[in-house]
């Protein structure tokens, strides 16, 4: 059997008392007026146009407040209608024109000006009211004696009975004269609904109203709709947030009587339910029953996130408005509590679902935010962790400045701001003077600023004194002994790692053959070697020239052991025919990427002087040159025919005790296939001198 928790009927609601209505019998509008006031309602409703604002012509009478009371119109004992008596309160606005002249210093007075201050000020108030689907406008005239009245004094007020309106409905109301000497007045109103209100038994329409009851039986909580059987309502739950939009969470059409259950996590303060009959022009009404429940409150904090928002931003998000308050605080490694700080965020509830700016000049990895509700901390988080790193070992210091531009300094420690300069047993005191030189030289970081106050972080690293020295030094040099004894054992698995180096040397032909040279480099990257090739360094060779970067990439090539490969074609081949008739002259070369031709000069020497072997090796592609068009001078170095002699030809590129035979013909494959697009596309190139028509492309 459930345990009553919380019972409430609709009749109670958003106020904690049941009003009682006075109640107007009849139909008809009427208008009273305050003592010293006399005002007539015009009959019917007249035109809402308020018109634009004039100048007064002297003193007027005008609204200056609205104020609402609800009431029932009657017209039986059990046939009743919300409505809402407005009462206007008005003032004298404007002045009396003074005399000119002599008149001002005595002389006679103005018998019009005199008639005028023993009149009456009248006005003509309208009256409009807005409330869906219903829109009127009522018509007042006012008068009062002027000689009763000061100007900017009030003078009274006037009520109009009444507006009729439906229940839970949303009124505007406004007020202003005709003419208009000023801005109209307004005012926006929600009205209750049955369940605020003692009117069951007067308003017909809460007659058919689902009554409900709220119980909790253990970590459940029973909402018991009290309908009669086979009546059809609509249920809706629903997060009310005073800063923003309701949102809706539960929605269903049911069938009476019904109990529907919740658990109790999904209890938030703002929860609320409403209840209508399905029926047209229902009256809906709303009641919001956890609003003091302590689990509820506990749900929320549960549910709250704090964020921090780059550069100076922070965030709260949570389902209801929270009552919470918002800090600044210095948060130092080693843990310990995060110690408040100036300048405090606005101390007003804080805003949800908002971002909010920061009031600091620059950020700090320990400045923290803080969230508390009635003095107990519910949520801490430090200012973008991840971006700006780990806690940092600095001092904060606190600057106070007097209206003279006194300033003094303290330093925030665990034990509280100890002035610098001073004689406590403290950190920040022994080192009081050099944080007060850094502090003068620039090196303290600034992170917030007004005329009385700053906060400045200063570094500490260079004075923390570092214990073990002589530990921490055997450890670095042991370390160290470790890490050259690592590089020297493990130098050729280093070097296996890396791959042998390979410089490829070619004649810039053509646009197909740079092509075929630079997949036959793509594919020979994808190998345990490091391939070097002019095509990747056209910048660098339009900068330093090719023959200064073939230089400094056959140095180093071979410097690492490795080999630079000469890639024959009918142009190479040309070259090196030319440079070996016409002796030590170097060729010019070819383009302003040319390589090959910047290169004769070095490569030639070796070769003549038999320092090639084991530092060169030659190839050519098949179909573009025959075997014996390679000038004999290069062949005392093994010359290979790509892709046919693919295996070989990896073999000699391939350090000693390099891959298996095995795994050397499936590199050779992979090499073809990445390979042999390239060639079938040159060799099939339209116009090529490669074509049948035009002999064959191997210079024989």
């Amino acid at each position: 059997m459930p345990v009553p928790w919380f019972l409430l009927s609709l009749a109670l609601g958003r106020s904690p008392m049941v009003l009682s209505l006075e109640r107007l019998v009849g139909p008809q509008d009427t208008a009273r007026c305050s003592p010293g006031l006399s005002c007539h309602l015009w009959d019917g409703d007249v035109l809402c146009l308020p018109g634009s604002i004039v100048s007064a012509p002297g003193p007027v009478l005008v609204p200056t407040r609205l104020q609402t009371e609800l009431v029932l119109r009657c017209y039986q004992e059990t046939d009743c209608d919300l409505c809402v008596r407005v009462a206007i309160h008005l003032a004298v606005h404007g002045h009396w024109e003074e005399p000119k002249g002599e008149e001002k210093f005595g002389g006679a007075a103005d018998p019009e000006l005199e008639e005028s201050r023993n009149a009456f000020l009248q006005a003509q108030v309208v009256l409009s009211f807005q409330a869906y689907p219903t829109a009127r406008c009522v018509l007042l005239e006012v008068q009062v004696p002027a000689a009763l009245v000061q100007p900017g004094q009030s003078v009274g007020s006037v009520v109009f009975d009444c507006f009729e309106a439906a229940l839970g409905a949303e009124v505007r109301i406004w007020s202003y004269t005709q003419p208009r000497y000023q801005k109209e007045l307004n005012l926006t109103q929600h009205l209750p609904d049955c369940k605020g209100l003692e009117v069951r038994d007067s308003i017909q329409s809460c007659w058919a109203l689902p009554w409900l009851n709220v119980s909790a039986d253990g970590d459940d909580v029973h909402l018991v709709l009290d309908v009669s059987e086979n009546q059809r309502f609509g249920l809706s739950l629903y997060w009310n947030q005073v800063q923003g939009p309701t949102k809706p969470w539960w929605h269903r059409n049911l069938t009476g009587p019904q109990t529907i259950t919740l658990n109790h996590t999904d209890l938030f303060p703002c929860l609320c339910i409403q209840v209508w009959p399905l029926e047209p022009d229902s009256v809906r009404t709303s009641i919001c029953p956890f609003r003091e429940d302590p689990r509820a409150h506990r749900n929320l904090w549960r549910a709250a996130r704090l964020q921090l928002l780059p550069p100076r931003g922070w965030r709260l998000d949570a389902p209801c408005s929270l009552p919470a308050e918002a800090t600044l605080c210095w948060q130092a490694p080693g843990g310990g509590p995060c110690q408040s700080l100036v300048p405090p965020l606005p101390p007003a509830n804080v805003t949800v679902n908002k971002a909010l700016e920061l009031p600091l000049l620059n950020v700090h990895p320990n400045l923290c935010v803080q969230v508390s509700s009635w003095e107990k901390l519910q949520l801490q988080e430090c200012l973008w962790v991840d971006s700006l790193g780990p806690l940092k070992d600095d001092m904060l210091l606190v600057e106070t400045r007097d209206p003279h531009n006194n300033r003094s300094l303290c330093a925030l420690e665990p034990s509280g701001c100890t002035p610098l300069l001073s004689r406590a047993s403290t950190r920040a005191a022994r080192l009081g003077e050099q944080l007060l030189q850094d502090l003068q030289s620039g090196q303290c970081l600034q992170l917030w600023d007004d005329d009385l106050r700053a906060l400045w972080a200063c570094p500490m690293d260079k004075y923390v004194h570092q214990r073990w020295a002589l530990v921490w030094l055997a450890c670095l040099l042991f370390a160290a002994v470790l890490f050259l004894l690592f590089l020297f054992r493990k130098d050729q698995v280093k070097a296996a790692t890396r791959g042998r180096a390979a410089l490829l040397l070619y004649s810039a032909e053509d646009s197909g053959f740079e092509r075929l040279v630079s997949a036959l480099a793509s594919a020979l990257c994808q190998l345990p070697l490091r391939v070097a090739v002019d095509l990747w360094s056209r910048r660098e060779l339009s900068a330093q020239g090719p023959l200064a970067w073939f230089h400094a990439q056959r140095r180093q090539t071979l410097q690492e052991g490795g080999v630079v490969v000469l890639l024959f074609s009918p142009g190479a081949v040309v070259l090196c025919r030319e440079w070996l008739q016409d002796g030590a002259s170097t060729p010019a070369p070819q383009g302003p990427h040319d390589a090959f031709a910047a290169s004769l000069s070095c490569v030639l020497p070796d070769f003549l002087q038999g320092r090639a072997p084991g530092r060169y090796v030659g190839a050519y592609f098949d179909g573009l040159l025959h075997s014996d068009a390679v000038p004999a001078l290069f062949r005392s170095v093994p010359v290979f025919s790509l892709p046919s002699q693919l295996p070989g030809f990896l073999g000699t590129l391939q350090e000693p005790g390099d891959p298996r035979p095995g795994l050397l013909r499936e590199r050779a494959r992979l090499v073809s296939q990445a390979l042999q697009p390239a060639l079938d596309q040159l060799l099939k190139a339209p116009g090529d001198p490669g074509d049948p028509e035009d002999g064959t492309r191997d210079g024989t």
